[in-house]
């Protein structure tokens, strides 16, 4: 797959490192010609320097013949505008970064698949994962994560079924019992302190579903 980067700050780089290891041809572009350099000894990579909005850069960075174009800069306007210009040269799969909720819409309205404010959603998961040391995330997946919490004892949700729990945009995958039993979750099963329920959630409600679960599962404060 020919894959062409956009941005080397800190989620560019961790992309182009886990596209290279995966056998990717990538090509990645930079303006800042000490992280082009640094990139190319680390990674048999192509690295450009210059401006992606710049046609005759992407154009030297081989933009015709593309699977897919993922931009990760810090400036929604240099990712939309790259976004646009790789949608000009039939790349099929464009992908960016949006810094800014308000910029959504934007990048959606030109058909671009997008990943909403990675600053911010970290820090949602940090937060939560600091107040509750009994959440944890397994596995991220395109479009959503999969995690696990613990109900505690005392918790509002303790002794009562699973039809009776506040939900939005997350489905119960499984539980695990203190015991070692493995339930398949229906409305009608009670929750019960130390069961640990295996949760699926979509990327953009994740800070809503870790607030409701954090606040159910969780004793009250006195």
């Amino acid at each position: 797959m020919y894959i062409v980067i956009v941005g080397l700050g800190g989620i560019g780089r961790n992309l182009t490192a886990i596209a290279s290891e995966h056998g990717n041809n990538v090509v990645v572009i930079d303006q800042d010609e000490s992280r082009s350099g640094d990139i190319l000894e680390r990674y048999d990579v192509l690295a450009i320097t210059g401006n992606a909005t710049d046609k005759t850069v992407l154009e030297d960075a081989g933009i015709d013949r593309a699977d897919a174009l993922v931009s990760t800069t810090s400036d929604d306007a240099v990712n939309l505008m790259t976004c646009l210009l790789a949608k000009r040269f039939n790349v099929q799969n464009v992908v960016s970064i949006v810094n800014q909720k308000a910029h959504s819409e934007l990048f959606k309205e030109v058909g671009v698949k997008i990943a909403e404010n990675p600053d911010e959603l970290v820090a949602t998961r940090l937060y939560y994962w600091a107040v509750n040391p009994k959440m944890q995330q397994l596995v991220s997946i395109p479009g959503g994560s999969i995690f696990e919490i613990v109900a505690e004892e005392n918790a509002p949700i303790v002794d009562h079924e699973i039809r009776d729990i506040i939900v939005k945009n997350f489905v119960f995958i499984a539980i695990r019992r203190m015991s070692g039993e493995l339930i398949i979750p229906s409305g009608s099963v009670k929750i019960r302190p130390g069961d640990t329920i295996l949760v699926f959630t979509k990327k953009e409600s994740e800070a809503e579903c870790m607030r409701l679960l954090n606040k159910q599962f969780k004793p009250l404060p006195d």
